[in-house]
């Protein structure tokens, strides 16, 4: 699959098989994030990796009781330093890049963007001084969901300006 093809067919998945993930796609997962670009090449993040179905669930009821996600094969959570300019771009950089390598592997993600950080962060044992900026979970799909309907290209391009 080319990376337009995982683009154009990657979907948020919130319902999977229990078929675990192998750690060969899990650490290709791992290195698509850490070969995404940065700001300055800082690489302000660190990647917890959750599979553990307690913390699982710990996890679901923390990110508002989305309890798919205790469903979820894994859970990555992407940390980073706060006082790093950029830091939240960054993340979403790392994270598209798990997301569309996901796809391209036959995997199902979710991006999980509502939660109460300082939970999280307790649960996962986050130091402080750092923040948790998002979470993404990731297994086999157990559902196929119709794309969502976009706007037309002529909505949100303009040419040299508004």
């Amino acid at each position: 699959m080319d990376v337009y093809n995982a683009i154009k067919t990657r979907r948020s998945i919130r319902k999977y098989t229990s078929r675990p993930v192998e750690d060969e796609k899990i650490n290709k997962l791992l290195e698509s994030a850490r070969l995404a670009p940065s700001a300055k090449n800082l690489q302000n993040w660190n990647f917890i990796l959750v599979k553990e179905p307690e913390k699982l669930r710990k996890l679901a009821i923390a990110c508002n009781n989305q309890m798919f996600i205790a469903s979820a094969s894994i859970v990555i959570a992407g940390i980073a330093d706060p006082k790093r300019k950029w830091y939240q771009l960054d993340m979403g950089i790392a994270f598209d890049h798990i997301d569309l390598q996901a796809t391209e592997i036959g995997l199902g993600a979710c991006w999980i963007g509502a939660f109460n950080e300082s939970k999280v962060s307790q649960i996962l044992n986050v130091p402080d001084n750092l923040e948790t900026v998002i979470l993404i979970t990731i297994g086999y799909p157990d559902e196929s969901p119709n794309p969502r309907p976009r706007k037309n290209i002529e909505e949100i391009v303009i040419s040299e300006g508004f």
